[in-house]
């Protein structure tokens, strides 16, 4: 823990006018939102920065204009900038740009390791309290409000009494339990497995995308597989390397029995030359992600989730990092009503009930072996069609679009709303 950005141990806060749990993407931007606006702020994390975090590093368009908002825009300066994807599947190719409109028309990677710290530290020096290495592990409430949070930090606990509460704490995320947050599975939840890999093609403008997914014994397998350049091929900060990685859909019927490090390291030798890649990949972790706002209790009187810990995940591609972040800003504008319980639900669904519901429908049909040759063979050999598939994958229809694609999106995403036994957020 360095000084100079934490608090240290012994003075642990003892009161926060708005207290942010987590500080990955999602709970930094909210601090440093929240800080801006006035606020004051401690921000607390279970770990120790820089830390590391399995995830596939890309960053959309959508991520790229959150950034911006930040005043954090000059992080990607020196990363690789993204024009798009590369699709591959089934023997064809297929090189689709991100579309043009509201949001930049490029993307980017930085490796989460050190684009968390790069955000948590941008809330530090807005005023934010750091505390790092400090579990939350209970909260007491004060009537239907959040009266505090109890923390455990080397062997002691401490309580910070609270006047907002934002819980940014993941996937998993253990105090969004304490509070009743529930996560169900009977709609299609992702695992995925990402590694490194040192890559001459390590700043190519091009995400590499694998629509036809199979496994060391040639099973298909209802996923996809990523190569995602981090920039540093000519020893800049980047070190050459690429984030490679696979991930899986499944559901509470079809669960995914899958060893997934098998799985990438035949994929990661599959494009091996592609990539030209430069030895095997290290540091492979895993994750399982809830997805498409498949949770209920997502708010409260005084407390909201958000990110990855309300499900704000694409169903479709696993991407996270652009949600946490517009969910940190939406959240902060929400600060001082009265009552957050059926705002912050009614914000979330506003603002992604529709892509969601359309989006986990289409992967829970994803899940079914057959479905994936049916709609990937012809659809990769369309230009057309992989333009609005990378356009929905990378969550970059918005409510302002209104051409044909943007309508026939949300048309299904309505239909889709309303045959759902349980809708995003309920």
């Amino acid at each position: 823990m360095s000084p100079e950005n934490s608090t240290p141990r012994d003075a642990f806060p003892d009161h926060a006018d708005v207290l942010v749990v987590g500080a990955g993407p999602g709970g930094s931007a909210a601090a440093a939102h929240a800080a801006t606006a006035g606020r004051d702020v401690v921000l607390v994390d279970a770990a120790v920065f820089p830390r590391d975090k399995t995830c596939g590093d890309g960053l959309t368009p959508r991520a790229i204009a959150e950034l911006d908002a930040l005043g954090l825009g000059s992080l990607v300066a020196d990363r690789p900038r993204i024009d798009g994807l590369l699709l591959n599947g089934w023997g064809a190719r297929q090189q689709v740009r991100w579309p043009s409109g509201r949001f930049p028309a490029y993307g980017s990677a930085v490796a989460r390791t050190e684009f968390d710290d790069a955000i948590r530290a941008h809330a530090v020096s807005k005023g934010v309290r750091m505390v790092q290495g400090a579990k939350a592990i209970d909260v007491a409430m004060d009537g239907d409000r959040v009266g505090a949070v109890t923390f455990a930090a080397g062997g002691t606990t401490h309580t910070v009494r609270v006047g907002d509460l934002i819980v940014a704490d993941g996937v998993r995320s253990g105090l969004g339990k304490a509070l009743g947050r529930e996560w169900h599975r009977d709609t299609a939840y992702g695992v995925a497995a990402r590694a490194y890999a040192p890559s001459a093609r390590a700043d190519s403008h091009w995400m590499g995308s694998h629509l036809e997914l199979r496994g060391p014994d040639g099973e298909l397998l209802p996923g996809y597989g990523w190569v995602f350049p981090l920039g540093g091929a000519d020893g800049g900060a980047g070190g050459g390397l690429v984030n490679v990685g696979v991930g899986a859909l499944a559901t509470a019927k079809r669960p995914a029995h899958m060893a997934l490090r098998p799985i990438l390291e035949h994929y990661a030798a599959m494009v091996h030359d592609e990539w030209a890649l430069g030895g095997p990949p290290v540091r492979i972790a895993s994750a399982l992600l809830p997805m498409g706002g498949a949770v209920t209790g997502v708010a409260g009187r005084n407390w909201v989730l958000i990110g990855d810990a309300a499900a704000c995940v694409n169903p479709l591609n696993g991407e996270g990092i652009d949600y946490a972040m517009e969910t940190a800003r939406l959240a902060v504008e929400l600060l001082g009503a009265d009552d957050y319980t059926d705002r912050w639900r009614d914000i979330l669904v506003g603002h992604y009930g529709l892509a969601f519901s359309a989006a986990r429908r289409l992967a829970g049909l994803l899940t079914m072996p057959q479905t994936v040759p049916t709609l990937g063979r012809p659809g990769i050999r369309s230009p057309q069609l992989m333009s609005m598939v990378v356009r929905v994958m990378g969550n970059l229809i918005t409510d302002e679009d209104a051409d044909l694609v943007a309508r026939a999106w949300r048309t299904v995403g309505r239909i889709s709303s309303r045959v759902d036994p349980r809708p995003p957020f309920a």
